[in-house]
């Protein structure tokens, strides 16, 4: 019986000395200096969500250690202590609920040569809006132009780091998996595009999947970049026949353009394709449709149809819309001009309006519509009520921003930026306010920010947000791409 008791205090000792090493000590007396702490990600005056994961960071200078308090003005604190600033899940979120709809003040401290130096504070607001979304979907691919790589579709828990692969090219080698999309971020109703020598057009519905074939001789092309319908009944669709060309100027690496491209809907329930002459000329580009939130209109970009690649740099999108009714699924008569970005000299490209039908974001750039291309590339913002476009200043950056989408709420917008080092595409998050202006993006979250982004080799694009997790099965798909057996559609008369 001594033994054992003997033993229990050994490992009550142990326990009690892990525990000690693990405390952090306040610091005593530190040096002030009037700059605020140089940190990665730059998080310095940022607007988060409550729900989201905590914004650990790093010194960009060389520190011995470094040392973070953190106090939220409704209440609360954090402090951690070590390498970088490493915040425990629960706690965070303690102090975000307590705290939404105020700020949270950091106080950073780094250690160097034994002396401390305690840096300017610097805030970080919680929002009073939630994201009322479970995570992001994305693609993450590395920056190759000639073969596909290794890539796939992802999703990510927001409140935490958790990512996982919806699915990855290693099903099938050589196979591109893009253009994916949920109903209104529920993934019950998700579809993506796969291209290569197994191409198809994948729709999940209510945990049931079909492979479309990948073409329709009549409509020329394969079912790219979709956009649900508000009920789930339909979904919009572009035909592109897609070519890409090479640089050999500084700063412009590739460009794609299409030889031609129409638009269209999909039926699911009757596998029809829903077109229309207005949708389908012969002279110009119609291409991304998406619906509005009432489900009556459908937006999308068209420019007259160029010689290319001699004349690419004249292929410049304007923004139109034609009216649409669920109940027939027919078309309107005649077509809008809604935004005309070619008497600006610009381009206009992936036009995303606000779940609320408020706002319409899109991307303007010179020329073309593949944006994460082009380092010109900046968020613009249409009010669909007045009519008034604007440029995006407070979120736009010198670096290729890009593809985008919003919450459900309407409250926050999800984006692609190159601004961290000019090549890769990272994932933002801002919010949106009552008056239409956006908050300081702020860079996804990861649990080890330096090495994660400084040690990656992936972009990542097509952002959208999901309500909940995409459930599909990643190697039961994998052997129906393979087996080639497609759905036909057919063209409604």
């Amino acid at each position: 019986m001594k033994k054992i008791i003997r033993n229990s205090l050994s490992v009550l000792g142990i326990l009690c000395i892990l525990g000690l090493l693990g405390c952090t000590s306040r610091v005593e007396n530190p040096t002030k200096t009037d700059s605020q702490p140089a940190i990665y990600p730059d998080y310095i005056g940022v607007t988060i969500p409550a729900e989201m994961a905590p914004l650990n960071f790093s010194l960009c200078e060389e520190a011995e250690q470094i040392d973070v308090v953190v106090k939220g003005s409704k209440g609360g604190e954090l402090h951690v202590q070590g390498d970088d600033a490493d915040f425990d899940i629960d706690d965070w979120h303690a102090l975000t609920a307590q705290n939404k709809g105020a700020e949270l003040t950091f106080t950073v401290c780094a250690q160097r040569d034994g002396q401390w130096i305690q840096y300017k504070d610097f805030t970080v607001s919680v929002s009073p809006y939630g994201l009322d979304e479970w995570g992001l979907t994305y693609r993450r691919i590395a920056p190759g132009y000639e073969v596909f790589s290794h890539m796939g579709l992802y999703q990510r828990n927001l409140s935490n780091f958790e990512e996982s692969a919806i699915l990855e090219n290693t099903q099938v080698p050589g196979m591109c998996i893009n253009c994916h999309s949920a109903h209104r971020t529920d993934p019950s109703k998700f579809v993506f595009h796969v291209r290569g020598d197994h191409g198809a057009t994948m729709f999940q519905i209510d945990g049931k999947r079909e492979w479309l074939k990948a073409s329709n001789d009549q409509l020329g092309g394969s079912m790219v970049y979709p956009y649900w319908h508000p009920s789930g009944d339909y979904c919009a669709f572009s035909t592109n026949q897609t070519r890409q060309g090479f640089h050999v100027v500084p700063n412009e690496r590739i460009e794609v353009f299409d030889l031609s491209s129409d638009v269209f809907v999909y039926h699911p329930a009757t596998r029809e394709l829903l077109t229309d002459s207005l949708l389908q000329t012969k002279d110009w580009s119609e291409n991304s449709p998406v619906f509005s939130p009432d489900g009556r209109t459908l937006y999308y970009m068209t420019c007259k149809q160029q010689e290319y690649p001699a004349h690419y740099k004249e292929e410049q999108y304007n923004l139109c819309k034609i009216s649409f009714d669920p109940e027939t699924g027919r078309f309107g008569e005649q077509v809008d001009t809604l935004f005309n970005a070619v008497a600006m000299g610009k381009s206009l490209t992936w036009p995303r309006p606000s779940y609320d039908g408020k706002y319409l974001l899109f991307t303007l750039m010179d020329y073309g519509y593949f944006s994460i291309w082009h380092q010109e590339s900046q968020q613009w913002l249409l009010d669909l009520q007045t009519g008034e476009a604007r440029e995006l200043q407070e979120i736009n950056s010198e670096e290729a921003d890009s593809y985008h989408n919003w919450t459900t709420n309407s409250r926050w917008i999800v984006f692609t930026s190159r601004r961290d080092d000019g090549y890769y595409s990272r994932l933002y998050l801002a919010c949106i306010d009552d008056k239409g202006h956006f908050s300081k993006p702020v860079m996804l979250p990861q649990r080890h920010p330096k090495e994660y982004y400084g040690e990656s080799i992936y972009s990542f694009n097509t952002p959208d947000f999901t309500k909940s997790p995409v459930d599909f099965d990643a190697y039961s798909a994998g052997r129906e791409i393979s087996s080639d057996k497609r759905v036909e559609t057919k063209v409604r008369k």
